[in-house]
């Protein structure tokens, strides 16, 4: 048996997220709201990643609700201030407030797993050949955004992926929002953006947007929609959503996993913070 189901790698961070004007200064990242909701189904989740011995309270917190956590100290913890400027909270701006720096070869401790899931926030976290070296040790699921979300200074800017090319292929489970496929693909259909993907090489293409999740693989399109009761959970949507699919998917069909995704992040939405429910 694998050591582990998932072995998640990424920044935690520390965000702020404003919201008229209400200002919260919380925990976040693709890591720690993937891998809480991936322990509360009862998946055996573990986390590696960077921060500053600060904030190793994120660290703690994760470790409270049953996550393997292998964190390594950094200079500064990363973080993400999200202005939301619309009541459906589907516009945003964000900025930078930190970089825990790129990860290394010696911080990815010598486990087995049934997916390595590369989960960043922001590009610089992880470079191609840790992606090469990563599809080495077994199956990999990627997050674009740490790809394609770069910082300019004091912005964060959408860019294209100069090595994607490369870098999808490499990719077993390709998770993208529909701004981050238009800016891979050049375009705003969300079906022609993933076909595209899984043509440069992607297998399955996970696509979150407002209304549910689509997923494509092996020539075909799947959906399934997102049931909202509140908006308040925005933040970590995405990240909840692929994690739970991928969990879900190691062991169910791909139409199930879907569902089962979209039903726990419907709940997550709801309530900020990771989802730490059950499933109906």
């Amino acid at each position: 048996m694998a050591d582990f189901d998932l072995v998640l790698i990424g920044h935690a961070a520390k965000d702020i997220i404003v919201v008229g004007d209400r200002r919260d200064r919380v925990a976040g990242g693709g890591v720690y709201y993937g891998s809480i909701a991936l322990a509360h189904l009862g998946f055996r989740v573990a986390v590696v990643t960077k921060l500053r011995r600060d904030d190793f309270w994120i660290v703690h917190e994760m470790e409270q609700e049953g996550v393997t956590v292998f964190a390594h100290p950094a200079p500064e913890t990363s973080g993400i201030e999200n202005v939301y400027l619309t009541p459906d909270m589907e516009r945003r701006m964000t900025r930078p407030l930190g970089f825990a720096g790129p990860f290394f070869r010696d911080e990815i401790p010598d486990l087995d797993a049934r997916l390595w899931v590369v989960t960043p926030l922001m590009a610089g976290e992880v470079d191609l050949p840790m992606l090469r070296w990563l599809a080495g040790k077994g199956k990999l699921a990627l997050d674009a955004q740490g790809f394609v979300r770069v910082r300019r200074g004091d912005e964060l800017r959408f860019e294209d992926w100069p090595e994607k090319a490369e870098g999808l292929p490499l990719v077993d489970f390709l998770k993208v929002d529909a701004a981050e496929a238009e800016v891979l693909t050049g375009t705003s259909d969300i079906r022609k953006a993933a076909r595209g993907l899984a043509e440069m090489g992607a297998g399955e293409v996970v696509l979150t947007h407002n209304e549910g999740l689509l997923v494509y693989s092996g020539g075909k399109t799947y959906e399934a929609a997102f049931h909202f009761s509140s908006l308040e959970g925005r933040t970590g949507r995405g990240d909840t959503c692929f994690s739970v699919y991928l969990g879900w998917r190691l062991d169910h069909p791909l139409e199930e996993a879907a569902k089962v995704a979209a039903e726990v992040t419907s709940m997550k939405v709801a309530v900020p913070g990771p989802w730490r429910g059950m499933l109906k």
